[in-house]
């Protein structure tokens, strides 16, 4: 006998507890990077193209390296994850710690405004999606 509270828990559990969950434990329930912020527009590169030695690493992190053979920027590498920026933002910290990956913030002009080279980077690699 299947009642409905039956019914709704299985929703939550495998519909909506999925999502929140995952990201929550991929980063060790930690909402801040050990090291650095990341910007949306930061690009990211990967300074090994093997992290099979290092045990320690989640699949995520291991993807982000893969991913950075060729630059990224923090909001291409969320995009091709289907991760959140928040959890990408945590796991690049972690990698960046562990000097795996490279990642050069943008330049600001006099204004504060990122350099024009930094977007046209972001809007060449969202066209190469």
């Amino acid at each position: 006998m299947t009642g409905q509270g039956e019914s709704a828990e299985h929703e939550w559990v495998d519909d909506h507890a999925g999502p929140v969950v995952r990201p929550y434990a991929m980063t060790g329930g930690r909402a801040r990077p050990v090291t650095g912020t990341f910007d949306l527009i930061s690009l990211v590169t990967a300074t090994r193209g093997d992290v099979g030695s290092e045990s320690d690493l989640g699949p995520e992190h291991v993807a982000i390296v893969g991913l950075c053979q060729r630059i990224q920027s923090v909001a291409e590498i969320a995009a091709h994850l289907d991760l959140p920026v928040g959890t990408v933002r945590v796991l690049l910290g972690d990698l960046a710690a562990r000097s795996l990956v490279q990642v050069r913030e943008p330049r600001a002009t006099p204004a504060g405004l990122p350099d024009d080279s930094v977007f046209e980077a972001v809007i060449n690699g969202l066209r190469a999606l």
